[in-house]
């Protein structure tokens, strides 16, 4: 059986991390009211970083729910990700979406994420 879990080393912790994804994204993939830019690493596993600021969800109720809904949905689709850094976004309107939305929003966007990732690995070897 796989792990589940979200330990430390699946999040991007510090600043720097965070400034290298925005800095030098690879993919950038949208989702109605999300965007995630990545990046990727040489770590062998996805880590994942939240952005979610009180411009775009005023409540701090909805953020929490935003998060955690991004962090489980990561945290199930974790050994299907590319070995990338993600940085998740809100987009205003984000905390109107319901959670079976958001569920498959989130879904559509790692899937594009993995197609892309795989995509540009050959692109890299072929050339």
């Amino acid at each position: 059986m796989s792990c589940q879990g979200f330990p430390r080393r699946l999040r991007l912790l510090t600043a720097g991390d965070y400034r290298h994804v925005f800095d030098h994204a690879d993919f950038k993939v949208h989702g109605k009211g999300l965007m995630a830019l990545a990046r990727r690493n040489d770590l062998g596993h996805a880590r994942l970083g939240l952005v979610f600021s009180k411009k775009n969800v005023r409540r701090a109720v909805d953020r929490n729910r935003l998060k955690r809904l991004v962090r489980e949905s990561i945290r199930l689709q974790q050994q299907r990700l590319p070995a990338v850094d993600i940085v998740v976004l809100a987009r205003r309107g984000a905390h109107e979406l319901d959670n079976a939305t958001l569920h498959r929003q989130l879904h559509g966007m790692w899937r594009r994420l993995e197609k892309d990732a795989r995509k540009m690995a050959v692109d890299a070897t072929g050339s």
